[in-house]
Formats: structure tokens, sequence, C-alpha cells
């Protein structure tokens, strides 16, 4: 019998690097490896590369791979110098130090311009912003800067000694244009002062090159990845509980938000991916269930044994500021603590109910009625997560079986490397669950209520 075709995926995210090798006729795993990342805002990249080294390793090797690909967080900042030294540590996505020159470049040419210019308002996530604080804060490691890129592109460029990038992570650098397919530098030089070289933007299923005779494909960011791993189509909103809270589709034209909360992304196709980002997602989960002194599934536990609603208590879950809204400064609220709801069960509650109801005003801002909501992420593990969302999104939601789908959604990727068809491969349906619960708008309007 013939052994089946193997390609690798990989998902640097903020937390860890993960690696799958999936079969690439059927994207059936066949073995993976993962490492964590440093916390912070402000990684040196090396980190990622010796995370992907580890991960590559504990996932039994690339020897037997034909192509791969690299999905990553979106945004940052990664500054090169002359030689393709890195000049700074990098700023990541949940860096917000740059919100003061997202609000400066906004108020210089109005929200709408930039809408219409690439797609998205700026906020601090975007790249465009980081070099501005960088222009204003460093000026010498400014000057020093003659190329910026973003993760992806630069574990990529370790790879193959090419500076590239594809649609779909060029999107979320405030100076690139989904709707024409173009960098604007005319913005990069308004906000940086200078215009560095920038990666060149590959087609979805180009080849940017090898690393130890394994083709490499393009890559891209992780939330255009997760579209691809989970096979996400047409008509489908995809919420996906990660470090952050993203809720995207698949869209056939661009978008241009001018109230800035959604994000009008390219995905990785030649499509185009409206997102809604936040910046507190799965985190929530973990901080609720530190402060009580349970592991996350009592946390679950705790959460279903209360009732809707939490007899009141409300909690905000900005607990690092967020951006959507785009309250960079907000700290997390709890509201309504009386003794009769000051209870562990309650307060699990309240956590979930928080976190969810924040989902699901990012689902609203996409302004879509979805046929589908697919729920993912690390975050969707969680049972009461699982079991709380039909009833804060009023619908039904599926939850594919868990799995890394940024990693898959990059080896995906791989695998249309290796094929002649203008669509990625088609895999076999990832199996899911279909939770229904009954409606609780009283919720979400008390919620909202308690709202910044």
């Amino acid at each position: 019998m013939t052994a089946p075709r193997l390609v690798a995926g990989v998902d640097s995210s903020t937390q860890s690097c993960k690696v799958v090798v999936v079969d690439a006729e059927t994207g059936a795993l066949v073995r993976e490896g993962s490492a964590p990342h440093p916390p912070g805002t402000e990684v040196a990249p090396r980190a990622w590369w010796h995370a992907l080294e580890t991960a590559v390793a504990r996932a039994g090797g690339l020897d037997d791979v034909a192509a791969l690909s690299v999905g990553a967080q979106q945004h940052g900042m990664v500054c090169l110098d002359g030689s393709g030294a890195v000049v700074r540590d990098a700023l990541l996505w949940n860096d917000t130090r740059s919100a003061p020159d997202a609000a400066d470049l906004v108020a210089e040419k109005g929200a709408a311009f930039w809408a219409e210019a690439v797609g998205s308002v700026p906020v601090a996530s975007f790249t465009v912003t980081k070099l501005r604080w960088l222009a204003r804060n460093e000026p010498e490691n400014a000057a020093r800067t003659e190329a910026v890129c973003l993760p992806h592109d630069w574990l990529t460029s370790r790879m193959t000694g090419s500076l590239v990038t594809d649609r779909g992570d060029a999107s979320g650098t405030g100076y690139y244009a989904p709707a024409s397919g173009e960098y604007r530098t005319d913005l990069l030089a308004d906000a940086f002062g200078a215009v560095p070289r920038l990666p060149e933007v590959l087609a979805p299923r180009a080849r940017a090159g090898a690393w130890n005779g394994v083709a490499v494909a393009p890559g891209t960011g992780d939330n255009m990845a997760a579209m691809l791993g989970v096979g996400g189509r047409p008509g489908d909103v995809v919420v996906s509980v990660g470090t952050s809270g993203t809720a995207f589709a698949v869209a056939s034209r661009p978008s241009a938000d001018v109230t800035g909360q959604v994000a009008g992304f390219a995905d990785a196709t030649g499509r185009y991916l409206p997102l809604v980002a936040t910046l507190n997602a799965a985190r929530v989960l973990d901080a609720a269930a530190a402060m009580l002194g349970v592991p996350l599934p009592e946390l679950s536990d705790l959460a279903l044994s209360a009732l809707p609603g939490a007899d009141g208590l409300t909690l905000i879950p900005y607990l690092e500021g967020e951006r959507t809204p785009n309250l960079p400064d907000a700290t997390g609220t709890l509201h309504g603590l009386r003794l009769a709801n000051s209870t562990p069960a309650h307060f699990a509650r309240a956590a979930v109910e928080g976190l969810l109801c924040h989902l699901a005003d990012a689902v609203d801002a996409l302004g879509l009625d979805p046929s589908r909501i697919l729920l993912i992420g690390g975050g969707a593990r969680a049972k009461a997560v699982r079991h709380l969302a039909p009833a804060i999104f009023g619908r039904p939601v599926l939850v594919p079986d868990p799995a890394e789908y940024v990693a898959l959604g990059a080896a995906r990727q791989a695998a249309w490397l290796l094929t002649p068809t203008e669509d990625p491969p088609e895999w076999t349906s990832t199996p899911t669950r279909t939770h229904t619960a009954a409606p609780t708008p009283d919720v979400r309007a008390r919620y909202t209520a308690h709202r910044p």
C-alpha cells in the first residue's frame, strides 16, 4: 500500500507554536507537536523560531513531508535592518501602547478615508500604528529599520530566504488595500516618515520557496488559516475563542466599515474576510478559574449549576483593555453584586455569560444573517461555553471537534500548493456537534445596559 503524501501546518500563535502533519489527500492527522512562546506583548522573534524548531522535532520532524505553510498571529511589527537582523523586539497585536497613535492617524485623515483606502480603521493592533509609535518614541530604531514584516512573514523568510507574505495577513497592516491588492505606501510614509521594504504579496497558492527540501507555501494570518482549517464557506460565521476573540465570515466582496468595528481583511483564497476582533476571550475563563482557585472543568460545572443571568450578576470582561469596542484603557467590571449572588457558581456563570455576550456583540457587528455559526478555539473546549453559547447567540451553534484549526488551515494551504486545482483541496468534513438552548435575551440586555 502506498504511503500517504504528507503536508505540515504551523500555528505560531501568541502563546505557543503548534505543528501538525496530515495526509495531503484527506487532512487526517498523522502526528503533531508544540512548544510554548514567552509571555508578554513584546517578544524577540528568535523565540518563535526556537519554538518552531522544538515543535517540529516533537512532531517527528519533516523528513517525509512534501510541503508546509505557516499560519501566525496577525498584525504585530517586526523591524529589520539592512542585513535582515531584527532591530528590536517585536510588538504583538495585543500591545496597546500605540493606541494614541492610532487615534492620531484616524484624526488626521478620518475614519471614512481609512475604511475606503484599506478596508479598516486603524486601532492599536495594526502595524501602521506601531510604526507611528516607533517613529515617535524610538527614532534611532526607526532610522535603522529598512524592512518591516509580520510574524508569519518573518518565519517564512527564515525558512526560504525570501521576504514574502500573502494578501490575508498583509490586509491587517493598515497599509495594504485588499480591494486593489496593492500596498498603500503613501499611508506608510505618512505614518512612519519613510517607506521601508515590504514583503512581496504572493498569490494564494504560490510557492514561497523551500526549507530543507520541503516546499513552503505563502502562509497567512491565524484567522484566515482558521477559516481554511474549519472548512468555512460563504454564509458561515466562525467565532474563535482563543487568546483573542474573533468573529469572521467568508465574503465575495471587500468591506469598508467606517465605524471601525469590522476589519475588512482579505482571506487566504482570493476572497475576503470581514472580521471583528476582541482583545479578551479565553483568558477571561482562565482569570475566573484562577480567582476561584479551581481548574477550568470545575469552572464550567460551577457556571452550569447557576441559573441564567447569575441572579443579576454581570461581568464586563474588558480585562486587558479592549479593541472592539475600541477602549484600550478599559478594565473589567462586575455589576449587580449582592449577598445572594456572592457565590463561586454565580461568579463562574457571570464570567462565561459575559464572555459570550462580548462575542455575540462581535457577531452582530458583522451585520450578517449567518446560515451557520461555528464555534472554535481553545475556549470552545469549555463545556459551559459550548452549552451557553446558543442561549446567548439566540440560535443553534455548531462546534467542530477540538482540533488545531489554524495549523490545519496552514496544512490545507500547503496541500493546495501540491495540486493544480483553483480552490483548496476538499478534505473530509470535520465532525461537528450542534448545540441548542432556549434564548436568554434578558442576559444580553442586562449586559448591554452595563457595557461602556
